[in-house]
């Protein structure tokens, strides 16, 4: 069967709605955002379901920076930072507001990342030298793992395995498994944000090198899957 995300340019993940008035909300405050003085009555209104838009996209965003950079303070501040500097003004809507905050959170990450380590992120030396993947195609039946079951694995109450295995992977891999998978970014964007913010060496980063990177994650999340299946 198909994979339903065929593409690397695809959610693996599918986004939960934001809210049932999320684009509603999103449209009112930007147009407030006009530099003439409101009403306080109608600033009010407006933001009366605002807060809970913003707490959504801020516990999405804790998720995948906790996989990222780890549970804890660090994290939090990282995400209040990505919600306070996210220029909502230069957004068409809400769901380019989502992906904003999360381009925002990848650099702020992968900047941590590279001065916890100079090299964690470094790419490659030699593309076509470098370790062979298991497959040769960017989805996730390719390694027979459905949308639904990285979901439940994201999810569910057995979401510390894939943490465990998070943990396993080098800095670079789960950086790239992580926005890619996760986020819904682009291996492009991945590997901008890498080139951009990653530390020395990292500026060899093409989309080919993440597309490469991404698939020996996938690999590697196909074993432990296995391995999973075979200790129950």
């Amino acid at each position: 069967m198909a994979s339903e995300f065929p593409t690397l340019e695809s959610k693996f993940v599918p986004d939960d709605p934001i809210h049932p008035d999320g684009a509603k909300f999103f449209a009112e405050v930007t147009d407030m955002l006009d530099g003439e003085p409101k009403d306080p009555a109608l600033v009010e209104a407006r933001l009366s379901g605002w807060d809970e838009l913003i707490e959504k996209i801020a516990s999405e965003l804790y998720r995948i920076g906790s996989m990222l950079l780890g549970e804890g303070e660090e994290t939090i501040q990282v995400i209040e930072r990505v919600v306070v500097n996210n220029d909502i003004s230069a957004c068409n809507d809400h769901v380019d507001a989502r992906h904003s905050s999360r381009l925002l959170l990848g650099a702020e990450a992968i900047g941590i990342l590279a001065k916890r380590d100079a090299n964690a992120l470094a790419a490659p030396a030699d593309e076509e030298s470098g370790p062979v993947s298991c497959i040769e195609d960017d989805d996730l039946d390719s390694v027979g793992v459905t949308p639904l079951e990285l979901e439940q694995m994201l999810t569910g109450p057995d979401d510390h395995r894939l943490r465990d295995w998070l943990e396993s992977l080098s800095p670079s891999l789960r950086v790239i498994f992580v926005l890619r998978a996760v986020a819904g970014l682009s291996s492009a964007e991945v590997a901008g944000l890498l080139g951009q913010h990653g530390g020395p060496k990292a500026e060899n980063w093409t989309p080919d090198a993440v597309r490469s990177a991404f698939r020996l994650a996938l690999c590697s999340l196909a074993s432990q899957l296995i391995h999973a299946s075979a200790t129950k």
